[in-house]
């Protein structure tokens, strides 16, 4: 994708330096109040607030969340789930998404190119809770084949895009 099509936006509009500045500091704190967010962009708070609300209009922004510690909720294990396919009709692949959406253990659901069809991230409290999910899983539509892969520990885990800086065109 060229660097004019990271800077347009579906509506048309570019995000100039300011929006990136925005988005930077609002994924890094999102609670900080519309004047603090203006100081750090170097605007006063009615046009800053303008540009945020702009920002959510264009589904820039998609929302604002609270970041929890899984952990600390009992969430100790995570869990990257890899499924093949033997159906890649569309009404197997609408009816596999619905199922995943409602199945609350799931984080991300991405399907891939190359060997497996769909990767899935799951975070489960202990083992005998991800069988129960595994059983869920393999219930609900028919699927070749499913592979476990536990994570040991999180090296690194971030939220925050790199939003590419403006370039001069």
């Amino acid at each position: 994708m060229s660097d004019l099509a990271l800077q347009t936006i579906e509506s048309g509009r570019r995000l100039d330096a300011i929006d990136r500045k925005i988005l930077t500091v609002l994924q890094e704190d999102a609670s900080l109040s519309v004047a603090e967010i203006g100081d750090r962009v170097g605007l006063s708070s009615t046009p800053c607030w303008k540009r945020i609300q702009r920002l959510e209009a264009d589904d820039i922004i998609l929302r604002r969340v609270a970041l929890v510690d899984q952990n600390k909720i009992g969430l100790g294990i995570t869990v990257f789930v890899s499924i093949e396919s033997g159906d890649h009709s569309d009404a197997w692949l609408t009816n596999f998404a619905n199922a995943v959406r409602a199945m609350p253990e799931v984080m991300e659901l991405y399907r891939m190119a190359g060997d497996v069809d769909y990767m899935l991230r799951v975070v489960v409290a202990d083992m005998a809770s991800y069988d129960l999910f595994y059983k869920k899983l393999i219930s609900s539509v028919a699927l070749k084949n499913v592979t476990s892969r536990f994570a040991m520990e999180k090296i690194k885990s971030v939220t925050a895009l790199p939003v590419p800086a403006a370039s001069a065109v």
